[in-house]
């Protein structure tokens, strides 16, 4: 199995618009974040965790030809509004993508992209079949195990996703104990870090530090980091020897 992360910043990206801080202005490649998002190489298939705004941007710069599938963590926009630009592998696979959600992810992006699902659609919009699925249910994503792991952002009920030694989470602030059993003997656990000081709906760097020694995989990596977190290098050299700042583009093999 092979893992790239496409994008590892959070919803605003970094650099974000306006900002002259010293993260925003940083020179180290390492700094650039694009919207969080992975892909998983595993069994001949080519899947995608979730499909944000940067989309093809990540594709162009990891050079996809193919996507088999995309699984969805929860329906906000920083990880759905790439959903647009699937229409190149429409053309280029000649299939309907497959898109594995929740009924809740379903029921937004309808309305998200309600052109798509038009009883009358026009020519050349993105051509999707979905696949549902719960967190309750272990599922084959194009021939792939993964098992779901609830999790809450906010008071917002989401996806994360094991597969095989690998489990990622993101924006969540919160796992109930027996969802963290489902984790437990990961090798590599990615998680969310949005930042030291508390916030409404996303684990903090401390916060994320702790459940990583709890559930003890391991390699650890943050994701969704804003830039109040601070620089890749300088946080780097405060982190456990098991716990690493993920960026853009980094593969796991």
């Amino acid at each position: 199995m092979r893992l790239t992360f496409l994008g590892t910043g959070t919803s605003s990206g970094i650099p974000m618009i306006a900002c002259t801080c010293p993260v925003c202005t940083s020179t180290d490649a390492k700094d650039k974040r694009l919207r969080s998002s992975v892909m998983i190489e595993a069994d001949g298939k080519t899947l995608l965790v979730d499909c944000g705004p940067d989309f093809r941007q990540q594709m162009l710069r990891e050079n996809v030809t193919r996507v088999d599938g995309i699984i969805f963590t929860h329906p906000h926009k920083d990880h759905t509004a790439g959903l647009d630009d699937i229409r190149a592998y429409n053309f280029a696979l000649k299939r309907d993508m497959p898109l594995y959600l929740d009924a809740f992810t379903e029921s937004e992006i309808r309305d998200q992209y309600s052109y798509i699902f038009s009883p009358n659609p026009y020519p050349g919009i993105p051509r999707v079949k979905i696949m549902s699925i719960s967190g309750e249910t272990p599922f084959e994503a194009e021939g792939v195990p993964v098992t779901p792991i609830k999790a809450m952002h906010h008071q917002m009920p989401i996806l994360g996703f094991r597969f095989g030694d690998i489990t990622y989470i993101t924006d969540a602030n919160y796992i109930a104990p027996e969802e963290l059993e489902k984790i437990k003997g990961s090798r590599i656990l990615i998680l969310n870090a949005l930042r030291r000081e508390p916030h409404i709906s996303h684990y903090t760097l401390q916060q994320a530090l702790d459940l990583i020694k709890e559930l003890q995989p391991e390699r650890a990596y943050l994701i969704h980091l804003s830039h109040q977190m601070g620089k890749h290098e300088d946080v780097s050299k405060e982190l456990p020897e098991n716990v690493f700042l993920a960026y853009d583009g980094l593969v796991l093999q």
